[in-house]
């Protein structure tokens, strides 16, 4: 009897266990942009236009770049040009980052720029930003920025 209430035990133990096993908790995508960002890698129409630490870039500019999305959901946006713009941000889909009522208005945007979220971590978030910008040609952007 003492043998079956051991095994019993065990089999508890065993179970318990395998139940507090169980998966990470993911954070959630607001979570983990909600940070500000500056410029890692920036690509202009597929060709890289900057690398923080580089000896030297073809646009140098954009190690002003800033993405604050630190405080939700207002959102500060410095640009390659150094120019800074204000306004909200929504994360729509947990795929793309919406910029919305910024001020000064941007050239060209109606006050609106968007981004798809390529990949986000922790320390590094990848977007493109889904329209042309006209101030670096009418290029599709491409952002790997990085939590500093």
């Amino acid at each position: 009897m003492k043998n079956t209430h051991y095994a019993l035990l065990f089999s508890l133990t065993v179970l318990a266990l395998l139940a507090s096993c169980g998966k990470t908790p993911v954070t959630p995508v607001s979570d983990l942009i909600k940070k500000s960002w500056t410029a890692r890698v920036v690509t202009e129409g597929g060709t890289v236009k900057y690398t923080a630490g580089a000896a030297s870039n073809p646009t140098p500019g954009y190690s002003k770049f800033i993405l604050n999305l630190a405080s939700p959901p207002n959102v500060t946006l410095t640009t390659v040009d150094g120019n800074t713009f204000t306004g909200k941000y929504e994360l729509q889909n947990d795929k793309t980052i919406v910029l919305t009522g910024l001020t000064p208005v941007p050239t060209g945007t109606n006050g609106t720029i968007s981004y798809t979220i390529d990949s986000v971590t922790d320390a590094e978030l990848k977007v493109t930003r889904t329209t042309a910008d006209p101030k670096t040609g009418g290029s599709l952007n491409s952002y790997t920025l990085k939590n500093p």
